[in-house]
């Protein structure tokens, strides 16, 4: 029927055999192979030897996996319909390509079901992205409890995991597990992506680092609900699968419905887990993100009101942290919670999206004039798919929120859920946001989510899968109506960060902590997926309003500085010396932010612990800016010499370790020297011995070519 199929990418090669009669299988990821290779010699000696216990017709690991032929593995589809045809063997009727993408379509007349499996492979970045579209061609409705979006074969020398899991305040955290006979199974049923089961994993050899190692990446672009799950059976395969993970009685196909994955992206690099965020971040600037104008322009520093004056909104006293904030280099003032209806604090008026009648009896208007008049972009914090029962909204449409009547109601910060799969709902809450923008010269919305999703139902039935794709849609038309605006996605923090919601957004709260020291394991573990241009980062006040913890103005600025760099604190208390600080630390991520934001990310590999390390090496490895984090207390009196990588080997580079210094650092910082690009990247550099909660920043810059 098929033949043997190929995608390449600029560094990998991906190889389908589509002969039939069934489901493709992927019979080689990995390193671009030769042009002329041999692709059907390739999937034969691929073959397994049959084995005693063994069916006698091999089942080797499909594009979706399929109890029907007697695969013992978690299946890639799942479903019944009434209480018959909850097995398949689905046959290949044919593929169509299309430049870089494979559409595979194959049916199951028995259980009267069609699918399309389509892979794309991004050429530039060696990125995959893959989908599943089924479909209900009997006369009788099919119950789909699970369809993978993408099921992908790992070589046998994977044998450990990189995980991520966490809370609030303390997303991205890392977690390596091996990967023994059974498997790593991760589920989210909270609504969202949520902060404690991110969709992603990273695969390699044991021991895999930074720079070493054949790692394999993958991501669910999805904001709701997903399973993923990296498992090895008896018969040595290995395979991770992932995707939306529906409730039970969620997907009931009536006969013509059709049902699609979200998409699930997948990267290999050589070079370990360096080269697997690069290809990652690559793809989200070149692929995912759609800016206003068709291009990023410079990210703007961000003053942000929250953690300045909370609740208490004062006309005068925020035109003069307006003030204060464009005077310190500030480019965009965003109004958080508290604006609307009677939003004392969060109890009430979420839905009632008019501004507070005792805080702002002329509206913001006055506000965003006066912002304006200061040269800066104005920003406005919402929330739009939430309601507080203590509001006009939930007293006149009680009926609107997500409920499985007669169950209780939970909240979760004394707020509900509203309805967005509902038409008249949806038609609302865009009215509501579209006034907002059409009557104001709004540039920016923080769209804030703070709850998970309890007890999601629409009319009894649950509505998690449809509440996510509905804020999909309200996005996309508000962006449809004024695409000059640009939009964040927060939720209490990092708990909607993926590849779906970025595709409609332009920046990630990553945590609601802005705590310095735990910022550093956060951004670190967020880093992994999103490039440094979307990942929101902000100075916050000290002590910190989350930890308590004291740090100095200069440790907090350069905790945010790699980042979409902004200012949330009250900029009104600080003395002189904090101002020059905080000033100081806005200077540099002017002057570095093109290197930030389009350079590589490294992670600093073989640091001692305690010690973290980070920076951004411009594409021609002219220039190049890292930072060494000291978290903790050295276990030695003398650090070992740090690797710069990223560099060169051909030209010298000098080595300057930049203003503001870092309070408390022993030794001399004044280090400004000139070496070899590959004495950087082999040999390293000998820095000052660093005391607990300092920052070195040092800048590498490209002075001249070796023979």
């Amino acid at each position: 029927m098929g033949d043997v199929l190929r995608l390449d990418g600029e560094t990998s090669t991906l190889v389908i055999d589509a002969r039939g009669p069934g489901i493709p299988r992927e019979c080689y990821w990995g390193g671009a192979l030769p042009v002329a290779a041999d692709l059907g010699a390739l999937a034969d000696s691929q073959a397994r030897p049959w084995y005693p216990s063994a069916l006698d017709d091999d089942v080797p690991t499909s594009l979706l996996p399929e109890t029907g032929l007697g695969d013992f593995g978690h299946p890639g589809l799942s479903g019944v319909r009434g209480r018959r045809h909850w097995a398949t063997a689905f046959r290949l009727q044919g593929v169509d390509r299309l430049d870089d993408t494979l559409t595979f379509r194959l049916d199951e007349p028995a259980a009267g079901l069609s699918l399309e499996i389509e892979i794309t492979l991004d050429p530039a970045t060696d990125v995959q992205s893959r989908r599943c579209r089924l479909r209900n061609v009997g006369d009788t409705p099919y119950r789909l409890d699970w369809c993978a979006a993408g099921v992908f074969r790992l070589p046998p020398f994977v044998t450990e995991a990189l995980t991520f899991e966490g809370r609030w305040t303390g997303e991205f955290q890392e977690r390596r597990v091996g990967l023994g006979i059974g498997g790593f199974l991760r589920d989210n049923r909270r609504g969202r992506t949520s902060h404690d089961a991110f969709p992603g994993l990273i695969a390699g050899p044991a021991g895999f680092s930074e720079e070493s190692g054949r790692v394999f990446g993958f991501h669910l672009g999805w904001s709701g609900n997903h399973r993923l799950l990296a498992e090895l059976l008896p018969n040595g395969d290995r395979r991770v699968l992932l995707g939306e993970l529906p409730m039970p009685g969620e997907i009931d196909l009536a006969p013509g419905d059709t049902y699609e994955t979200p998409r699930v992206h997948a990267a290999t690099a050589p070079d370990g887990m360096n080269g697997l965020s690069d290809r990652l971040h690559r793809f989200v600037r070149d692929r995912i993100l759609r800016w206003p104008g068709g291009a990023m322009t410079p990210r703007p520093v961000i003053f942000n009101s929250w953690e300045a004056v909370y609740f208490d909104h004062d006309l005068e006293r925020l035109k003069s942290l307006a003030d204060a904030a464009a005077a310190i280099g500030a480019e965009r003032f965003v109004l958080d919670d508290g604006w609307f209806g009677a939003r004392d604090d969060d109890t009430t008026s979420l839905g009632d999206w008019t501004e507070h009648p005792g805080k702002w009896p002329g509206g913001i208007g006055p506000l965003i004039d006066h912002v304006r008049s200061l040269g800066m972009e104005f920003g406005l914090w919402v929330e739009p798919e939430m309601v507080n029962p203590d509001s006009a909204l939930y007293r006149a449409h009680p009926d609107w929120a997500l409920n499985v009547d007669p169950l209780p109601r939970p909240t979760i910060r004394s707020q509900l859920v509203l309805d967005l799969s509902r038409a008249e709902v949806a038609d609302h809450v865009f009215s509501m946001l579209d006034g907002l923008l059409a009557r104001y010269p709004i540039a920016y919305l923080k769209w804030d989510m703070n709850r998970d999703l309890a007890t999601a139902g629409s009319d009894g039935i649950p509505a998690y899968g449809a509440q996510t794709r509905a804020v999909w849609a309200l996005l996309d038309r508000l962006r449809g109506r004024h695409p000059h605006v640009e939009i964040e996605s927060c939720a209490s923090g990092g708990g909607r960060a993926d590849y779906g919601v970025l595709e409609r957004t332009h920046r990630i709260w990553a945590s609601d902590s802005n705590d310095p020291l735990e910022r550093q394991t956060i951004q670190h573990g967020f880093s992994r997926f999103f490039p440094a241009c979307v990942m929101g980062a902000h100075l916050g006040p000290s002590p910190a309003h989350t930890s308590g913890r004291r740090c100095s103005a200069a440790f907090r600025g350069l905790a945010a500085l790699f980042g979409h760099f902004g200012l949330e604190l009250d900029l009104l208390a600080l003395d002189a010396a904090e101002r020059r600080d905080v000033a100081a630390v806005v200077a540099l991520y002017k002057r570095f932010r093109a290197l930030l934001h389009e350079g590589r990310r490294w992670h600093l590999d073989r640091l001692e612990p305690g010690r973290i390390g980070y920076g951004a090496v411009a594409a021609d490895g002219a220039e190049a800016l890292f930072c060494l984090v000291q978290m903790a207390s050295p276990p030695f009196t003398v650090a070992p010499p740090v690797l710069l990588p990223g560099l060169a080997d051909r030209g010298d580079y000098r080595v300057a370790i930049l203003a503001p210094q870092p309070a408390g650092a022993y030794g001399d910082t004044d280090l400004d020297i000139v070496l070899p690009g590959a004495v950087l990247t082999r040999v390293g550099l000998q820095l000052p011995t660093q005391a607990p909660e300092t920052t070195l920043l040092l800048h590498v810059s490209r002075q001249g070519s070796r023979s």
